[in-house]
This record gives C-alpha cells, sequence and structure tokens, in this order.
C-alpha cells in the first residue's frame, strides 16, 4: 500500500510540474506578445538617441504616437514636381514630393500660426539649433512668461524651435512663417497653441538635409481628398501680413 501511494503521490507531483511548465510557457507567450505590440524596430531606430547634435537629443518615445505620423513613404498623387513640400495642415502631414507617383511623408503639428498661413512660399533661410524671439504679441499677451525672452533665447534643448528651422518667405519678404522642431513630441499629429508647423526633431533634421534653400513650398488647408488632385491656384493670405508667431 504504502508503495502505491509513493507512485499516486509521485504522479500528482508530475502533473503538477507540468502545469506549472505550461503556465510558464504561457506567461512567456503572452509577454513576448505584449513585446511585439510595441513600436516596430524600424521606427525606434529612425527616432533613435543622436548624440552627435550640437545638443545632444535623447531618443524620441514614439511609444503613443500613432504609426501614420512616423515619417515614411508613402504614394502621394499631386501635380507638384519633385522636391516641393507641400503642408496638409487638414491632416497633419508634410509631403516632400518625390518622382513616379511618391513622396516622403512627415507627421506634424500645427500651431496658431501655421492655420494663418495657405499659398506658395521658398525656403529662404536654414538655420541648425536656431535662435527663437517671441513676437511683440506673445510678449504682449503673457509678459511674465515671454517678457525675458524678448530679446531672444539661444539655442539649446529647451528652444521651442529644436534643432532646425527653414524660414519661409514671399519674394525678399519674411513670412515669419517656419518649419520647425519640438520640444514637445506629444504635439505631433495635434492642433496645438502656438509655433508654425512643427515636426519630431529627428524628422526637421531628416527634412532640413534633404531640402535646399529655394525650395519651392505649398500651404494647404482643407486640403482636397488626394484621389481628386485640383490645378486650381493656391491663394495667398488675405492680408499679406507677417502676423505669424514663431
Amino acid at each position: 500500500m504504502c508503495v502505491f501511494g509513493n507512485r499516486a503521490s509521485r504522479l500528482m507531483q508530475l502533473c503538477a510540474v507540468v502545469a506549472l511548465s505550461a503556465a510558464l510557457a504561457g506567461c512567456v507567450s503572452n509577454s513576448q506578445q505584449v513585446q511585439q505590440k510595441g513600436p516596430d524596430p524600424y521606427f525606434v531606430a529612425m527616432y533613435a538617441a543622436k548624440p552627435d547634435e550640437r545638443f545632444p537629443l535623447q531618443a524620441t518615445d514614439i511609444r503613443k504616437v500613432e504609426p501614420r505620423f512616423l515619417r515614411q513613404q508613402v504614394s502621394y498623387v499631386t501635380h507638384e514636381p519633385p522636391g516641393t513640400v507641400v503642408i496638409d495642415t487638414e491632416n497633419r502631414f508634410l509631403y516632400l514630393v518625390q518622382g513616379g507617383g511618391m513622396a516622403l511623408r512627415y507627421g506634424i503639428g500645427v500651431g496658431k500660426a501655421g492655420l494663418e498661413f495657405e499659398g506658395e512660399a521658398r525656403v529662404g533661410r536654414k538655420a541648425e539649433w536656431p535662435r527663437w524671439t517671441p513676437t511683440s504679441d506673445m510678449v504682449a499677451r503673457e509678459p511674465e512668461r515671454y517678457g525675458p525672452l524678448a530679446g531672444g533665447m539661444d539655442p539649446g534643448l529647451r528652444n521651442p524651435l529644436g534643432p532646425r528651422a527653414l524660414y519661409l518667405y514671399q519674394g525678399n519678404r519674411d513670412t515669419l512663417f517656419r518649419i520647425h522642431g519640438t520640444t514637445e513630441a506629444w504635439s505631433i499629429g495635434k492642433a496645438v497653441s502656438s509655433g508654425c508647423i512643427r515636426l519630431f526633431n529627428p524628422d526637421i533634421i531628416d527634412l532640413y538635409g534633404r531640402v535646399p534653400e529655394g525650395s519651392r513650398v505649398v500651404v494647404l488647408q482643407a486640403e482636397p481628398p488626394m484621389s481628386q488632385p485640383t490645378d486650381a491656384p493656391m491663394s495667398t493670405a488675405a492680408d499679406g501680413s507677417g502676423s505669424l508667431s514663431f
């Protein structure tokens, strides 16, 4: 009887070990599934840290970013020639037109100033780690916040223009419309209270390297579906003023 009891006990122990192993395997499997739901390693590498910058940049946290707002090559039907920058403010995308019906697409955040300009311009100036100066309207509106910065803010990690800026001109006039980086990565894909057109810092660095001075820029408001391109002329800002913020 004792022998039978020992065998039964060992059988029960074996069953318990098998059940525990299965449970652990399930945990590992579930853990792997959770890990697989994270950002694509391709994009993680794209938005990795940039230690060689003048002001070293940490990796951009893209865990909560919708994948469509990450930099990628896409099909893009447009009458604009390659090399043109097209800004679709309504859908929060910036396109660098390529040949063969393709474009490099970047997610953007659109500030109040970005919604006040429509039409064509050119990249009149480019700057690496630019200075930033608040507008007189910003200083008047929030003197405690912007008054101390009225003389300008030096380049750096806290500078709202980020590591690069493209300055848009019409003729010889600075429109005060900027394409720039951001200290607020969470704002990409959203409408924000200030600024013009902001990109992830790695994206503005990438765009900066691809777009030479003089490049044509088209800013669209309420862009029609690209499956129905239009050749209608773009309108410029009604008052033509330089009332845009940074």
